[in-house]
C-alpha cells in the first residue's frame, strides 16, 4: 500500500486524501511534510486514532475477559471490508447478528443435518450467492479467531514463549506498527504463530471432498462421488512428522541456529486444489492481529490462584477444534 501511495504523490503531491470504507483519509507524505506535522504541530496532529479492538481490551482494566467476541468481531470486519468495501461499528446491531449467525451456523455444521431436495446448478441462483457470501464469513471469521483464541490461550500456558515473542517484537517493530514486512525478520514469532496453527488443528477433517470418477488408489478402489474425508489432524499431530507432536512446541519450526523453517507436514490450509483460498489472508491476518496484541499487551490467567500450569487445553467439540470458554487478563503495556 505504501509503494501505491508513494505513486499517488508523484501525480497529487505531499498532501491528498483517500477514501478508506467510510472515511476519508488525509495523506501526509514526504520528509518536509510529516516532520512539519508532527513536530511543529505536534497538538493538532497528535491525537491517537482509536483501534477497536484494543479500545475493548483497554475497557477492563486488567480485569478477566472473554475473548470470544471481540476476536470474532475484529476478523469478521475484515471479511466485511473485502465483501461490501466497508466497515461495520463494533457495536452495531446488524454487525453483532451477523456474529450470532456465523457462530450458530458453526455450530449447526458441526450437528446432524437434514437432507433436502436438490436444486439445479445449471445456473448462479441468489441462493449460490447467499451460499457463497456465508461461506466466506465462515472460513474467514471463524477459523482465524480461533486460531487467535488459541495463540493467546497457548500464551498463557507457556509464558517463557510470549516472553520470547514480545522480546523479538520490541527488537525488530519496537512502539512503530507492526507489518507484515516484518514477518521475515521474526522467525521466532512466525515459528510460534506456524505451531500455534499446528497444534490447534482447527479444521481437523479438513472439508469434505468427493471423487470425480472411479479411482484406484494405494491398491483401493474408489467409486465416483464418494466423499472423502482428509484427516488433517494425522498429518498435523503425526508421530512420524514431529518432534513432540502433542505438544506446544515452536521448535518445531526453528533450524539450531534459530531460523525459520517450513515444514512439508504443515498444512493447516490443507493442499492441492481444494486447498484454502483464504490461505495468504488469513496468514497475513494472524501475524498483524497476533504481533499487535503481544507488542500491547501482557496476557495473564485471571485471578485468583490460578496458575498457568492449571490451563486447560482440552479443544472444544464442533466443526471447527476451539479452545474451551475461558476468560484472561490483558495488561496493557507502558
Amino acid at each position: 500500500m505504501a509503494i501505491n501511495l508513494g505513486a499517488v504523490r508523484e501525480k497529487y503531491g505531499s498532501i491528498y486524501s483517500i477514501q478508506m470504507g467510510p472515511k476519508k483519509v488525509a495523506v501526509l507524505s514526504g520528509y518536509e511534510t510529516v516532520k512539519d506535522a508532527l513536530v511543529n504541530y505536534g497538538e493538532p496532529f497528535g491525537e491517537q486514532s482509536q483501534v477497536p479492538i484494543f479500545e475493548r481490551l483497554f475497557e477492563g482494566k486488567g480485569k478477566p475477559f472473554e475473548v470470544n467476541t471481540v476476536m470474532n468481531a475484529s476478523v469478521a470486519n475484515v471479511i466485511v471490508s473485502v465483501l461490501f468495501r466497508k466497515r461495520f461499528d463494533y457495536q452495531d446491531t446488524q454487525f453483532l447478528r451477523l456474529l450470532t449467525l456465523i457462530g450458530k451456523n458453526v455450530k449447526l455444521i458441526g450437528g446432524p443435518r437434514i437432507v433436502e431436495k436438490g436444486t439445479s446448478t445449471a445456473y448462479f441462483s441468489d441462493e449460490n450467492l447467499v451460499a457463497l457470501v456465508s461461506n466466506l464469513f465462515v472460513a474467514g471469521t471463524e477459523t482465524t479467531a480461533s486460531t487467535l483464541r488459541w495463540a493467546l490461550l497457548l500464551m498463557l500456558r507457556y509464558p517463557e514463549v510470549q516472553k520470547n515473542v514480545c522480546d523479538e517484537i520490541t527488537k525488530v517493530v519496537g512502539s512503530a506498527q507492526p507489518r507484515i514486512a516484518h514477518r521475515t525478520q521474526m522467525p521466532y514469532t512466525d515459528a510460534v504463530i506456524h505451531e500455534v496453527q499446528r497444534f490447534a488443528n482447527i479444521l481437523p477433517t479438513s472439508l469434505p471432498h468427493a471423487t470425480t470418477t472411479d479411482v484406484m488408489f494405494k491398491n483401493y478402489y474408489i467409486p465416483k462421488s464418494t466423499e472423502v474425508i482428509t484427516l488433517l489432524t494425522s498429518v498435523l499431530r503425526g508421530q512420524t512428522q514431529w518432534e513432540k507432536p502433542d505438544t506446544f512446541n515452536p521448535e518445531h519450526f526453528l533450524t539450531s541456529t534459530g531460523k525459520f523453517v517450513k515444514k512439508d507436514a504443515f498444512m493447516p490450509f490443507s493442499a492441492g486444489r481444494r486447498m484454502c483460498a483464504g490461505e495468504s489472508l488469513a496468514k497475513m491476518e494472524l501475524f498483524l492481529f497476533f504481533t499487535s496484541l503481544m507488542q500491547k499487551f501482557t496476557f495473564l490467567p485471571p485471578p485468583p490462584g490460578v496458575s498457568h500450569l492449571d490451563l486447560d487445553l482440552t479443544p472444544d467439540i464442533g466443526f471447527t477444534t476451539r479452545p474451551m470458554p475461558h476468560k484472561l487478563r490483558a495488561l496493557p503495556k507502558a
